[in-house]
């Protein structure tokens, strides 16, 4: 286990990279309410995605042609979401995308899922709301952007019904070759005198059956937080990490973010969805949660969205699921094989040559914006450089530490990580 203790730093602040093809086969929210007392609010998110590589390989078996399957990363932060933890949660805002990036800049390229269970205590609004894993980070995001930091105030927390929460109430997979992590985020220990209250031990061994590794990340300096922090991680075989709670992070503004977030918004737009009611209900859904990100996030965040997005992990959250523009570049449905009604009503009435041409329309434009994308994001990526090469003791930072934690822990998993972290 390492004990890192780091005095200006703060959860995940930068980290995003654009990651290259796989070049091998890998083995194979709406919110519905609050709840007092002991309760437990749970928000899925549901969007499947196909675990699979765009490109068909070379060779045949049985007369099929064989399809490389990308290694799966599902991480769920378990967040402290009471008073003394407002800095916390702001950073985590600004830097959720950075953190996403981090997780995709592995080759293979990885399929990124990621949850979140809030926590308090007792008494307070809420004891925990449960995100369920998704590769939809815009419905997780629009759904953090929301959290406000309030309750607490009278030292332990809810900590052991959140972890439990997050071992059981969170939908892991059953794939042994998935990197399935949980980082613990708070500032206050667990409650250990609730009667019906399942302690964190017995959470580690319920999470170590499942091949769930338990990091955790401790906000400020108190004593008793620090022992049973390590004492998780030490059980859990994970890291643990200390941290200020005045929100000094690595964060870097650059000239190209207004344009890169302007570019993602017009990508937003471009996209086409098609499928059954069932289907567009949650389209919606994921539309307004990109609309609503536009409309509030940092100019920072949005651009660290879309870097994200431009990356191969990133592809299935811009998308979604049932785009049209993508599925038929894809070659995974036929114009021709959709139903009247499943059509976007966009292109619904018109002829079908028409049909054919709005949607290359669509796909030539996206492949513009795509190409300033990665333009920009080269200027930006050398501007971070520079400014961030100013800084002093960069690899005692959080971001350092994290970037090796997960590039550590997915080694087994098949998954290399190079370099360093990406702001």
């Amino acid at each position: 286990m390492k004990k890192k203790y780091l005095k200006n730093t703060f959860i995940p602040a930068g980290l995003l990279a654009l990651t290259a093809l796989a070049v091998a086969i890998y083995p194979y929210m709406t919110v519905s309410g609050n709840t007092s007392g002991s309760g437990t609010v749970r928000h899925p998110v549901t969007n499947p995605a196909v675990n699979k590589l765009p490109a068909i390989l070379p060779g045949q078996l049985g007369g099929e042609l064989l399809v490389a399957e990308r290694p799966k990363i599902e991480v769920v932060f378990v967040l402290d979401t009471t008073s003394s933890m407002s800095g916390m949660i702001q950073a985590a805002k600004d830097n959720i995308w950075s953190i996403a990036s981090t997780m995709a800049s592995a080759q293979p390229a990885p399929e990124i899922n990621m949850g979140l269970v809030a926590f308090r205590d007792r008494g307070d609004a809420y004891v925990t709301k449960v995100f369920d894993l998704s590769e939809d980070l815009d419905s997780m995001y629009a759904t953090l952007m929301d959290f406000k930091a309030q309750g607490g105030g009278d030292g332990p927390e809810s900590v052991n019904q959140a972890l439990y929460d997050a071992v059981t109430k969170i939908s892991w997979s059953q794939d042994p070759d998935s990197y399935q992590v949980v980082f613990l985020v708070g500032d206050a220990p667990p409650h250990m005198d609730y009667q019906n209250d399942v302690k964190y031990p017995e959470s580690i061994k319920l999470a170590s059956e499942k091949g769930i590794v338990i990091n955790t990340i401790q906000a400020g300096t108190d004593s008793n937080t620090a022992n049973r922090w390590q004492k998780i991680a030490s059980l859990s075989q994970g890291n643990y990490f200390n941290v200020a709670q005045n929100n000094a992070h690595v964060a870097v503004a650059t000239p190209f973010d207004k344009k890169i977030a302007e570019i993602s918004e017009e990508l937003d737009r471009s996209r086409v969805f098609y499928g059954s009611k069932a289907d567009k209900v949650k389209q919606e859904l994921k539309v307004g949660a990109s609309k609503k990100l536009h409309e509030i996030a940092s100019v920072a965040s949005r651009a660290k969205r879309a870097l994200f997005n431009a990356s191969e992990s990133g592809a299935s959250n811009f998308t979604g699921d049932k785009e049209l523009v993508a599925d038929i570049a894809a070659g995974t449905v036929a114009l021709e094989d959709i139903a009247e009604a499943e059509l976007p009503e966009a292109i619904r009435n018109l002829p079908i040559e028409e049909r054919e041409r709005e949607l290359r329309r669509q796909s030539e434009k996206r492949d513009a914006l795509k190409a300033q994308i990665t333009l920009l994001a080269k200027k930006r990526e050398d501007y971070v450089a520079t400014e961030v090469a100013k800084e002093k003791d960069l690899d005692e930072s959080l971001d350092h530490q994290i970037f090796e934690t997960v590039a550590e822990q997915t080694k087994s998993k098949g998954m290399r990580y190079e370099g360093g972290p990406k702001y």
